[in-house]
């Protein structure tokens, strides 16, 4: 179990969304545009990929000049990157959660079976929820909602959806607010 929300710290907000929810959007909504914020980028640039670099360039142009940028490329990063960051006092953004576990699966070879890899994964993911627990400034999390679709016909597909649906969970508990987009209208969960 995971620390409880300490309600005398600035709000930790997790953001929950499906596929072009509008969950990236309302999440940077949830920080001021004309003050400093640092958003912690996840998705991994890929040369090879356009559509994928077409999406990233997306988010870039959404964001407010006055936020600073900081691309996550090695999933043991995150953790450290949101504990060193709880003392500069800015809003921090982190999108999104999806990604980045995609990367440290990536990164620890969690998706061939690999029991190394995937206890090396946990204790990242468990690095995470301690580190958003202990943040406190604001912090707006973005994460994918993926378990209300159908069951994924392959192995990889169900460990991505049920250990993103288990991260989700635990990070809901740590955080004091979480909201879900539907069609880009945020419901309020807590």
């Amino acid at each position: 179990m995971t620390t409880p929300p300490n309600p005398t710290t600035g709000p930790r907000t997790l953001v929950l969304g499906g596929a072009r929810s509008g969950k990236s959007a309302h999440a940077e909504g949830l920080l001021p545009a004309d003050g400093p914020a640092v958003y912690l980028a996840t998705g991994r640039r890929d040369p090879a990929d356009e559509d994928w670099t077409t999406r990233i360039a997306a988010h870039e142009r959404r964001r407010p000049g006055r936020w600073r940028t900081v691309e996550v490329t090695i999933g043991a990063d995150l953790p450290r990157q949101l504990a060193e960051l709880r003392s500069t006092g800015d809003p921090v953004l982190v999108d999104d959660l999806a990604t980045w576990l995609t990367g440290l699966f990536d990164d620890h070879d969690v998706w061939t079976s690999s029991t190394t890899g995937a206890a090396a994964a946990r204790a990242q993911q468990d690095a995470l929820v301690a580190a958003v627990a202990r943040h406190d400034g604001r912090l707006v999390l973005v994460s994918a909602e993926v378990g209300l679709g159908v069951v994924p016909s392959t192995r990889s597909g169900r460990l991505f959806r049920d250990e993103l649906g288990a991260l989700n969970a635990r990070l809901a508990e740590a955080c004091d607010e979480v909201c879900l987009l539907v069609a880009g209208l945020p419901l309020r969960l807590r």
